[in-house]
């Protein structure tokens, strides 16, 4: 028999391939419209993926049309999932995904991780463990419930200090969502209680129980009891999670433990997860997300296709090359090059300015500039690390009738404790400020309002005065009280400077500010930062004056609308600025041991966070870019000391950024 040769051909995997979708069978033509990676995000199908939006890159848009895509593909859109941090974000994607294609998009399931929690746990109820009628306890529901049992379980004692519902929530919210004992972020954050540790466990043990038992769930509860449903697999999470074939989360580098852990439990059937975030811009880590979860998103799930956006559509490139070169120096990242096909752009500009007091006069006198060349004041922001390096400025912006607005810690005069030391020197300028005068007397323990009107009385009738030695002092009122009119008459009758008048105040006060804040460590800068602004002043008047101009947003309001009504400087810590834009942006203070936080230096991962926030505060400026740094910084123990300028200025290369030393005019 004649044998034939016959060669046997390897024939290609062929179930790996699917046929290419026709892109004329959609109504949006998704090529057009996006650019090259936003479009593979969009047409991203099955599996995990993980898209690294950098800032201005347009992921609300992309993400957008991704929902408009499936559901043009057929999909139910009750089907998918799109999980946000606010209800705002998840309404103005399906608004915009319907208006993109049609009203089929608004079915889509689309909310937060608590309201998503919320409807899945009032539906399966029985078999997460809970009865379906269970009362959610807001932020202030929680705080008075737990002032309940703080006040009725005889928790509080005169003899020793306890913390107050605000910080007990605080607390306990930050340790169900990082999954850190209770007993570890005392130790960490209020030192100052550590003794009544056994006692806060108690009230918490005690908080649990009567949730429990009143069928209450707090916001951290509905995280918890979703994840357990979850990963609990039982029947119900099944039929649930087999209906939802797509998940897609927005802004992944915020989330916490609890929400990584959501995440993972909705993937048990289908899997396809998309998360959307970008690993530079985490910067809540004090709010318990956790900068791991987006790093370390491939090792959770199998085959991770990772897509960057990196085309930035809201910056020039000088801007950018700045914020690239912050960036590339972070030690756990993924890279990323922001780039631009938008022209033109100045170079941002580092400026050294001698005081703190001259960082505030160029930057009010540089908003004026930009004003008259037709910038409008509401595209322009200043950006700080902490509220209190604003406090300056905000005296200058007032004094130049530049109306602002302040976003993230209160405007310097708003604060508590600084209201506080302002009343005791209105007193020493106005003897019969009552308001003031009645403020002043409630600080100390032991007067009442009671009490504090006889007071009120006898200064009206001038049976009281500071204006002489009050060397008696009737019988209702205590050593304390008579403590306080013998400070009131020194810095009444004393011919000295605002700041040594501020600073005995200061000495009088401090025990008292200890005794009525439970934060008071993170608030005694605020402290600090005002007697560095007391140096500026020759008078009281001139001082007090300055502290109660108001910005004149109302008086803007009647010019007319050809002045632009409303219209308003944008002052704010950069965690309220993210996701915002401005045409330009000054961020100021940029000193070491302030921006990076001395307190952040501790720890890499601190140190790393403080970076990703400066990334965060450069990418906010469209246009214009400035950064300054006194280089003498006042301190009341150690006098004027120089200042270096923050490490993230200083290794800047000349050609990412120009220098000014600013001189003033005599």
């Amino acid at each position: 028999m004649i044998q034939k040769k016959y060669t046997l051909k390897r024939f290609k995997d062929t179930t790996a391939l699917k046929p290419a979708v026709d892109e004329s069978r959609f109504v949006i033509n998704y090529k057009n419209e996006l650019n090259p990676a936003q479009f593979e995000v969009v047409s991203a199908l099955d599996g995990a993926y993980l898209i690294i939006a950098g800032a201005g890159t347009g992921k609300t848009r992309t993400l957008v049309y991704r929902v408009s895509r499936l559901v043009e593909l057929g999909y139910d859109p009750k089907s998918i999932l799109l999980l946000t941090f606010t209800r705002k974000a998840a309404n103005e994607m399906m608004n915009r995904a319907s208006i993109l294609l049609d009203n089929r998009c608004s079915k889509v399931n689309g909310g937060t991780f608590h309201s998503f929690a919320n409807l899945t746990l009032r539906r399966y109820a029985k078999a997460a463990g809970l009865d379906s009628s269970f009362t959610i306890l807001d932020q202030s529901d929680c705080e008075d419930v737990i002032n309940l049992i703080r006040s009725q379980a005889g928790f509080i004692t005169k003899e020793k200090r306890f913390p107050n519902k605000q910080t007990l929530e605080k607390v306990f919210s930050l340790s169900v969502n990082t999954e850190r004992k209770v007993e570890e972020i005392i130790e960490a954050d209020y030192p100052h209680f550590v003794e009544q540790l056994d006692k806060i466990l108690d009230i918490q043990r005690v908080y649990t129980s009567y949730k429990h038992k009143n069928n209450l769930l707090d916001y951290d509860d509905l995280l918890v009891y979703l994840r357990n449903f979850l990963l609990d697999f039982g029947a119900a999470a099944k039929s649930f999670l087999s209906s939802i074939k797509f998940v897609m989360v927005d802004e992944y580098q915020d989330t916490n433990k609890l929400q990584a852990e959501i995440v993972k439990g909705l993937t048990q059937i289908n899997n396809n997860i998309m998360v959307v975030g970008d690993d530079s811009q985490s910067i809540y880590s004090f709010r318990g997300a956790n900068f791991k979860n987006i790093m370390d998103f491939p090792k959770l799930f199998k085959d991770v296709k990772i897509i960057k956006l990196e085309e930035n559509y809201r910056s020039v490139q000088p801007v950018l090359n700045f914020t690239n070169q912050i960036i590339e120096r972070a030690i756990e990242k993924y890279p990323k090059n922001l780039y631009t096909h938008k022209s033109g752009g100045e170079l941002p500009v580092i400026i050294a300015a001698s005081n703190e007091n001259l960082q505030s006069k160029f930057i009010v006198e540089k908003i004026l500039d930009l004003r008259e060349e037709g910038v409008p004041l509401n595209d322009i922001a200043v950006l700080f690390r902490s509220s209190f390096f604003s406090f300056d400025l905000e005296i200058e912006l007032a004094k130049a009738n530049i109306p602002f607005q302040k976003f993230g810690g209160m405007k310097f005069i708003e604060t508590a404790h600084v209201k506080d030391v302002l009343a005791f020197l209105r007193i020493a300028a106005n003897p019969k400020d009552v308001v003031s005068w009645y403020r002043v007397l409630l600080l100390h323990e032991g007067v009442g309002p009671k009490t504090a009107q006889k007071i009120l009385d006898e200064l009206a009738t001038a049976r009281l005065t500071i204006k002489a030695n009050p060397e008696h002092i009737t019988s209702f009122k205590s050593d304390k009280v008579a403590a306080l009119f013998q400070l009131l008459y020194k810095i009444h009758t004393e011919k000295s400077l605002p700041s040594e008048k501020a600073q005995i105040v200061m000495d009088y006060y401090y025990p008292l500010f200890k005794d009525k804040y439970d934060d008071f460590n993170k608030r005694k800068k605020d402290l600090d930062i005002f007697l560095n602004i007391t140096e500026n002043y020759k008078s009281l008047d001139s001082l007090l004056a300055d502290m109660a101009i108001e910005p004149l947003i109302d008086s803007v309001i009647d010019i007319g609308a050809e002045d632009k009504e409303n219209e308003f400087v944008t002052l704010s810590t950069i965690h309220s600025a993210k996701g915002l834009e401005w045409h330009t942006v000054f961020i100021i203070h940029m000193v070491e041991g302030f921006f990076p936080s001395s307190r952040s230096a501790d720890k890499l991962e601190t140190l790393e966070e403080e970076r990703r926030l400066m990334y965060v505060a450069s990418t906010r400026a469209k246009q214009n870019l400035f950064l300054t740094y006194p280089m003498n910084i006042f301190d009341r123990e150690a006098g004027t000391t120089l200042s270096k300028p923050s490490r993230f200025i200083s290794d800047i290369s000349p050609d990412s950024a120009e220098g000014w030393l600013l001189d003033e005019e005599n």
